[in-house]
């Protein structure tokens, strides 16, 4: 255990120019104490780990020093090779770049782990996009990635509806969400970051100046937290729905998943249960009445068409005109005279 922890403590060191204790305790999930005595453990098996004292000090190496990668476990090895996604390698234009990488790093490694590419694409692979869905690159993609890697400063045209609006942007990061690329970037003297569609620049054109990215920048974090907000901000209407124990399960896959559970767990929540599994306050035939936020009425009807009879619209009353008009046109088609 503490010998994984040392080579890890080597790796962060040989990555950063310095790390202060509270740094390295965080990372290493141990006690600053604990942090002191691995310092003064790696320094003594020869490791030049070299501690700068005062309030700004911390830990480094010096000399030039790099550890090769002859300690990785084949787990490891494999998992390393796991870490691109070659679509999106292609895409940014970065293929060549990632694949001379991996080159590099097998060599690097021991003769009995040199076959972990192989062994790992052959039991892993990520197809990012949707199904029944063509996702071709964004033709301005290759530019945009070399802004983001170069932290170079772009000026960019973007569609917004009819309309093209121009902007200067600070890229901070690109994100591959179902088969769409989004840019968060935000606009210089501005706090605020924005996300963008990549395939909605109509022109990107990246300068020679470069911007002073934001140390406490979080992209997945970012990119969690604003995804979030606009599943919740897209969900404006509301609608009471009634359903059956089949329907119960089945609405986590027909609606928004969130939604779908935070309305179970409060209809549940009713009869003190806390995982939103519960029976809730069922009535005579089983059944459970719900209130679910959904898109619009538009969007619910294909939704809600997808539980069948396992639900049943109870308001808004438009909603529930609209799943009645319905039934009578299926028992029409399914009707017995329609048989004969």
């Amino acid at each position: 255990m503490r010998a994984a922890r040392l080579i890890k403590m080597v790796l962060l060191l040989q990555s950063r120019p310095s790390m202060t204790a509270a740094e390295l305790a965080r990372e290493l999930e141990v006690s600053e104490r604990t942090v002191t005595r691995d310092a003064q453990a790696l320094s003594e098996a020869g490791v030049p780990v070299y501690a700068d004292r005062g309030r700004v000090g911390g830990y480094r190496l010096v000399g030039g020093y790099r550890t090769r990668l002859t300690g990785l476990a084949r787990g490891e090895a494999e998992a390393l090779f796991l870490s691109g996604v070659p679509g999106a390698l292609r895409e940014m234009g970065l293929e060549d770049t990632a694949s001379a990488a991996r080159l590099k790093v097998s060599a690097a490694l021991l003769p009995s782990l040199r076959d972990a590419p192989r062994t790992a694409a052959q039991r892993f692979h990520l197809d990012a996009p949707n199904w029944f869905r063509e996702a071709p690159a964004p033709e301005l993609l290759p530019a945009v990635a070399d802004a983001v890697w170069d932290d170079r400063r772009v000026v960019a045209r973007y569609r917004r509806g009819a309309t093209e609006v121009e902007r200067e942007l600070e890229p901070y990061g690109l994100v591959l969400k179902a088969g769409v690329w989004y840019l968060c970037a935000r606009v210089p003297g501005h706090g605020a970051f924005r996300v963008y569609r990549v395939d909605r620049f109509a022109l990107v054109g990246a300068g020679t100046e470069r911007f002073e990215r934001d140390p406490e920048f979080d992209l997945p974090a970012f990119w969690e937290e604003r995804a979030e907000q606009f599943s919740r901000s897209i969900l404006r209407t509301e609608v009471v729905v009634r359903l059956s124990p089949e329907g119960r399960r089945a609405l986590p896959h027909a609606v928004d998943p969130v939604a779908a559970r935070e309305a179970l767990a409060e209809a549940a929540g009713a009869d003190g249960e806390e995982d939103g599994e519960g029976d809730g306050e069922e009535d005579g035939d089983g059944w459970v009445t719900v209130t679910l936020p959904v898109e619009s009425e538009e969007v619910a009807r294909t939704q809600l068409t997808a539980l069948g009879p396992e639900a049943e619209v109870l308001a808004p009353a438009s909603l529930r005109e609209w799943f009645a008009a319905q039934a009578v046109r299926l028992a029409l088609l399914y009707g017995p005279e329609r048989s004969a």
